[in-house]
């Protein structure tokens, strides 16, 4: 199948680093010729280090190149079975896009795009054959990241959805189900890990190298939250949980920080400016944390049980199985456990009074206990 990657972003480019691996003909368009070559450079250099290493034989690397097209022009995606749109999170510009592509593929092609938060039934909606149109949510570097996230639309045929599924399972992706909804899966769950360490941070419980401390040291995480906001790029993080903010209605447990905020306003992004939460510039200290267990442990009940309630209430609205929540969150985000079976392991009951007692403090409603923890509690359930 000859598979059409629109977007020659890191993750544009990724994708069809991925699909050529797998033997597939691909066409790499964007719009400005010049982001096409130096994406494909980049990736000639990215393989080389491989063959280097003796991971990939140069022939290899020769073929897989040789097998990506590129592309300013979107005419070369007649012949197309697939095309991953990934381009700007501006949904009118992907509708525009997609109905675009509609009047130049055959009707047996699938459009798919890698938006990681915006409605796929608002983009399907641009196109004629809606039921041809699914997400396909890679994650960043897409050929290093086993997770993908499957997003059916209400529009989205069975086919679309079987077909998909089989592509990138050939892919060896590790594959989870999603609902349309704001963040999916991973983004949806994920926010108070970023929210909640913000929130601490400004009340001026702990600062943010303590805070990053407590989730790495104490909680087994791979990068505390602070650290992970500057390397994701605290301009793309913050527009991700105003967008699920915005798409929630406003709900009160995924609102934005006005110290992310400022910190995007003032261009302090992060890794890539050389200066966010953290300043990167050369032969800067860096701020020592405050190794007080107590506190510590605090930081870390107090954010990973409200990462249990967003999981939670992922599965008590159906977003997604048990079983895809739990894998989303180890393989997307890197989790060192299963938020359900963490859950298990501390007890529900545990976990209901924990977030009940931050209720009984803030009296917000960002605090209040998904109906599906209370009731497993009550019942004395567990999730496995």
């Amino acid at each position: 199948m000859k598979i059409g990657v629109l977007g020659a972003g890191s993750m544009g480019s990724g994708i069809a680093q991925v699909a050529a691996s797998f033997g597939h003909q691909v066409v790499l368009f964007d719009s400005n010729i010049a982001v096409v070559d130096k994406a494909l450079d980049s990736m000639s250099k990215s393989l080389d280090k491989l063959v280097e290493k003796g991971k990939m034989s140069a022939e290899d690397k020769n073929a897989l190149m040789g097998r990506i097209q590129r592309s300013d022009n979107m005419e070369d995606y007649a012949g197309c079975g697939l095309i991953i749109e990934a381009i700007i999170e501006n949904l009118e510009i992907k509708k525009s896009v997609f109905a675009k592509l509609e009047g130049i593929v055959g009707d047996d092609c699938i459009l798919a795009s890698n938006t990681s938060s915006l409605s796929i039934a608002s983009i399907a909606a641009a196109c004629k054959k809606s039921e041809r149109v699914i997400g396909i949510h890679f994650f960043n570097p897409a050929p290093l990241m086993k997770l993908v996230e499957i997003i059916p639309a209400v529009q989205t045929s069975k086919g679309t959805l079987d077909q998909s599924k089989a592509i990138i399972d050939s892919w060896q992706k590790l594959t989870v189900l999603t609902k349309d909804t704001p963040g999916f899966i991973v983004n949806r769950v994920a926010r108070p890990f970023y929210g909640e360490a913000l929130r601490i941070f400004e009340e001026g419980i702990a600062d943010i190298a303590t805070i990053d401390w407590a989730m790495t040291e104490l909680g087994g995480f791979r990068m505390g939250p602070f650290t992970l906001m500057d390397y994701i790029g605290n301009d793309i993080n913050y527009t991700v949980t105003e967008t699920v903010f915005t798409s929630f209605y406003y709900d009160p447990r995924y609102k934005p920080a006005f110290t992310q905020k400022r910190l995007a306003e003032a261009g302090y992004l992060g890794r890539k400016t050389g200066r966010g939460h953290y300043n990167y510039a050369e032969g800067t200290q860096q701020p020592v944390p405050n190794k007080d267990e107590q506190l510590g442990r605090m930081i870390f009940d107090r954010i990973l049980v409200m990462l249990i309630n967003e999981a939670a209430d992922a599965l008590f609205w159906q977003i997604a199985s048990r079983e895809d929540i739990d894998t989303a969150m180890m393989n997307g985000t890197n989790y060192p456990k299963g938020l359900l079976k963490w859950a298990d392991e501390i007890g529900i009951a545990t976990c209901v009074s924990r977030i009940d007692s931050l209720y009984e403090l803030y009296r917000e409603d960002r605090y209040r206990c998904s109906a599906l923890l209370r009731k497993m509690a009550g019942e004395g359930k567990s999730f496995y």
